[in-house]
């Protein structure tokens, strides 16, 4: 079962949602740089502060769903007056090379088959002449990619990440 969390750009303030499979796999993305803001594309993500979900008792009777806040209100500034942090704007040349770098995945993935967390068995049974080849792509450690490739297996890690196909919109 998934894990939602309300998570905000430290540098805009942005508040989304983001779905892990677990607050560990949160952490390790996190770590690796792999959760984004996506109204920015800031890195800098972390969890935002949120009310824990209490279940009610037998006896007790819901209350009425009040309005939501507005999301858009304006942060108040930090005491003492310290600058707050702004989102660095890329250069156009950067942004344009990662459209580019873009593109070209999404393109090499319109000929290749999610397997998911099968992709390292999956890899190694068509190396080993066990299954048919052809083109893969799905989940394995950093650790589990250095093992294929020291058995001779080509892999190569995707410069975005990629939802599988049951979870994309």
């Amino acid at each position: 079962m998934p894990i939602v969390f309300d998570l905000e750009c430290r540098s805009a303030h942005h508040r989304f949602e983001g779905w892990f499979k677990s607050s560990e796999d949160f952490a390790r993305q996190q770590e690796h740089g792999l959760v984004a803001c996506p109204h920015c594309g800031s890195a800098e993500v972390g969890k935002a502060v949120q009310a824990p979900h209490l279940g009610r008792k037998g006896n007790q009777r819901a209350e009425p769903a009040r309005a939501p806040a507005s999301t858009a209100a304006v942060p108040a500034p930090p005491a003492g007056g310290a600058p707050v942090p702004q989102a660095l704007e890329l250069p156009p040349q950067a942004v344009e090379a990662l459209h580019k770098l873009a593109i070209m995945q999404a393109e090499a993935l319109k000929s290749s088959r999610f397997v998911g967390d099968s992709f390292v068995e999956d890899a190694r049974a068509m190396h080993y002449g066990e299954r048919d080849s052809e083109s893969i792509h799905g989940r394995a450690s950093v650790e589990q990619a250095k093992e294929l490739m020291e058995e001779g297996i080509a892999v190569a890690a995707l410069p975005f990440p990629v939802l599988p196909p049951e979870q994309a919109n």
